[in-house]
């Protein structure tokens, strides 16, 4: 003959009665479900995976004025600029012809390349070579 356990309060439920919220038969076997959504059954119809349209033009968005931001950022681009005063920052936005230009007049000795840094990191005009407005 089988003993049962005794009851104890923590098994007491004030809907379900003494006999807790699964009645006599006990949890569910293999015991909770884990968290997150229910799997589909197999051969149930799945819903399409959420996918958001990427713009070709703009891959990393509009700025607010609804020109097309470009992946490169102002704030490398000023450092560059103003922290290696050969023409970097202007290497890295792909102005090739006048980042040349720094690089043979040493950056206008090193004048061009600090204002040409300022003006990366203080305006909201500034765009790289595909005429994309550099990200802040």
């Amino acid at each position: 003959m089988s003993e049962q356990p005794p009851q104890s309060p923590g098994n007491s439920h004030p809907q379900f009665g003494a006999a807790g919220r699964y009645g006599s038969f006990g949890p569910p076997p293999g015991g909770c479900p884990p968290p997150g959504p229910a799997p589909f059954p197999p051969g149930a119809h799945q819903p399409p995976p959420v996918a958001y349209p990427v713009d070709p033009d703009a891959p990393y968005g509009y700025d607010r004025f609804g020109r097309p931001c470009s992946d490169k950022m102002k704030l490398i681009a000023g450092l560059l600029q103003i922290l290696v005063p050969f023409g970097v920052g202007r290497f890295y936005v792909g102005s090739w012809g006048v980042g040349i230009a720094q690089l043979l007049t040493c950056g206008g000795l090193g004048i061009w390349s600090l204002i040409d840094g300022i003006l990366y990191l203080t305006s909201d005009e500034r765009t790289d070579a595909r005429g994309r407005v550099l990200r802040d």
